[in-house]
């Protein structure tokens, strides 16, 4: 085809559409085909470059909302879901035809641990009280998993593909955060507002606040990469102080304690104390518990400090198990979930099933005044007990399994990484996961892009790290 024939398609295919988008847009008040050109180039991009599919999904999922009808337990994010449904799709359709297996990936221990827990979904959701619901749960799952994990792994064999990993989700984050901010302003920055002012981007502030404390590692580490530039470094630490301000305003004290617990564990590995003493540390903790175990709880019942917007009483209001109705209704869902797992300690009643069955579980004397005879107020709050309640024990301890082994290959990469840049990289990634862990006694997102695309995604990074090149003597991280 000569350029002359070409530019002619050029000018016809063009003329056509605007022909037809006017007639649509006069006639019939059909805007929406304006996006038609948008959506043929992400069809093409899915064939080309499907590294920039996922970094497109990375950079809109914090600006996502979901869309969700609780009757028929459905919900979906737009536009995030469906771009990784596209993802999952493909990967299907490559593996069937093209059959090429990298079996390093699916011989490492996290990719097990990853395998086990949803095969097991698998099987409970066969078993499921509500197997519709389970399936789709399942589903949902995979759509999170395989973009983000499997295809993320080979993504990041190219090393240069991951620092825009970490800013997309910083870049449309920050837009998400300001918005919050001068929407919560004009409220006078109250700490009712602060529970709220997010929507509809993140459902309330403890999800907002879980996604705040885990980038705040990351932006930490990049102020100390030297080969970023002092651009890029005085950027990264104008967005910390950005983050810290927006957490502290978020309200979250599960976040406050995740961050917490994530500094204490950054100190423990500067200074490498060794494991043995914080087992004995922790045995020594444990000890002193359950010898005082009555004491505690008699300190802990006279704490009547509810949430306030004084921090220093928002941080007291954290060990008040006798009137915060947050804190109350945390541990109504938890012994729902725990009377669950009792009547089906195996199977569990199906994955993403709680928030259906959880309601004739609830006892009068534990519910709130923001509890429901209905129970229809959503998860158990607990990526651990969760899981307990709706696949059984085997579905709690394999999602451990897939939490440990991610933070024991973090920790070894780390140790051994071959340069000062990937090692700051590969601490960064570790802490921020064990921070969304740390998080996942208090609350679970995992069944929210918000929370699994960084979630999964960072897992990827850790092991393409050690898979790839750990061991690399020119293993920067290019800018």
């Amino acid at each position: 085809m000569t350029d002359k024939l070409k530019l002619i398609w050029v000018y016809g295919i063009s003329g056509l559409f605007i022909a037809l988008h006017l007639y649509l847009m006069v006639t019939k008040d059909f805007y929406w085909a304006a996006l038609f050109p948008l959506a043929l180039l992400i069809f093409i991009l899915y064939f080309i470059s499907l590294d920039k599919i996922i970094f497109l999904i990375v950079l809109l999922t914090p600006l996502a909302i979901n869309i969700q009808n609780f009757d028929m337990g459905v919900s979906i994010s737009l536009p995030t879901e469906p771009l990784m449904i596209g993802v999952l799709v493909l990967f299907f359709l490559r593996l069937c035809f093209d059959g090429k297996i990298d079996f390093r990936v699916l011989k490492h221990p996290v990719s097990i641990a990853i395998f086990a827990n949803l095969i097991w979904m698998l099987f409970t959701s066969i078993t499921s009280q509500m197997p519709l619901v389970s399936f789709k749960f399942l589903v949902s799952r995979l759509w999170f998993v395989i973009p983000f994990y499997f295809v993320g792994i080979q993504m990041f064999r190219e090393q240069k593909n991951i620092k825009p990993f970490f800013w997309m989700y910083i870049v449309s984050f920050s837009v998400v955060i300001i918005y919050t901010i001068y929407k919560h302003s004009n409220y006078g920055f109250s700490e009712e507002a602060g529970h709220w002012v997010m929507t509809p981007f993140y459902n309330d502030h403890t999800a907002y606040g879980a996604m705040l404390a885990f980038f705040i590692p990351v932006l930490a580490g990049f102020f100390f990469i030297k080969e970023y530039g002092q651009g890029t470094r005085i950027l990264s630490a104008g967005l910390l102080i950005f983050f810290l301000l927006a957490l502290i305003l978020s309200y979250s004290r599960a976040a406050w304690l995740s961050l917490a617990a994530t500094a204490v564990v950054f100190l423990i590995i500067l200074f490498k104390i060794k494991l043995r003493w914080l087992i004995l540390s922790g045995i020594a903790f444990l000890a002193l518990f359950m010898v005082y175990q009555q004491q505690i709880f008699d300190k802990l019942e006279q704490n009547e400090q509810d949430t306030s917007a004084n921090f220093v009483e928002h941080i007291q209001s954290i060990t008040n198990i006798s009137s915060d109705a947050s804190n109350l209704e945390r541990i109504n869902r938890w012994q729902s979930a725990l009377r669950m797992f009792r009547e089906r300690p195996f199977w569990g009643w199906g994955p993403g099933t709680y928030q259906f069955m959880y309601a004739p579980y609830q006892r009068s004397a534990e519910k709130t005044i923001i509890s429901t005879n209905a129970g229809d107020l959503g998860n158990a709050h607990s990526e651990y007990i969760g899981p307990l309640a709706e696949s059984g024990v085997l579905g709690m301890l394999t999602f451990l399994f897939i939490a440990i082994t991610s933070i024991y290959t973090g920790l070894k990469v780390y140790r051994k990484a071959s340069s000062r840049q990937l090692k700051i990289i590969s601490l960064v990634t570790v802490l921020s996961l064990f921070s969304y862990l740390m998080h996942g006694f208090l609350n679970n997102f995992l069944d929210t892009d918000k929370a699994s695309v960084p979630f999964w995604g960072f897992i990827a990074i850790i092991v393409a790290i050690d898979i790839f090149y750990r061991n690399e003597k020119n293993s920067d991280v290019k800018n």
